[in-house]
């Protein structure tokens, strides 16, 4: 009679079972580049959104814009957002900024979770 193994019946002596796409399966230094690969892009991609977010609820707070901090996060979000930044036209000062540099954060952070997903997987 054969063992169980922790998935249920083990097979005949000797079979090896093998799931296809099953990741313990997969050569480790393989599996481990690709995990840490798209950690990576997912870690810049959500700090960029964090700064972007950040930006958003400063100017929103207003911010004292002499100090240094505030003024990095400014240039940071200003420089990541430089695509988006002046994309809509609305009356209200508030609403550009959260629409611009928003839109930049969503973009950034669903681009780099796809990518890494992506890696992930392959």
């Amino acid at each position: 009679m054969t063992p169980l193994s922790r998935k249920g019946f083990a097979g005949p002596p000797g079979f090896q079972r093998r799931a296809a796409g099953n990741p313990e399966d997969m050569s480790p230094r393989y599996r481990n580049g690709a995990n840490q690969a798209g950690t990576v892009i997912a870690v810049v991609a959500d700090v960029m959104a964090l700064i972007l977010g950040l930006w958003i609820l400063m100017y929103l707070l207003d911010a004292n814009p002499g100090n240094a901090l505030v003024q990095f996060v400014h240039d940071t979000a200003t420089w990541l957002a430089g695509w988006s930044r002046d994309l809509f036209t609305f009356d209200k000062a508030w609403a550009r900024v959260v629409a611009g540099y928003g839109l930049a954060a969503v973009v950034y952070l669903f681009v780099g979770h796809a990518i890494a997903n992506r890696i992930q997987r392959h």
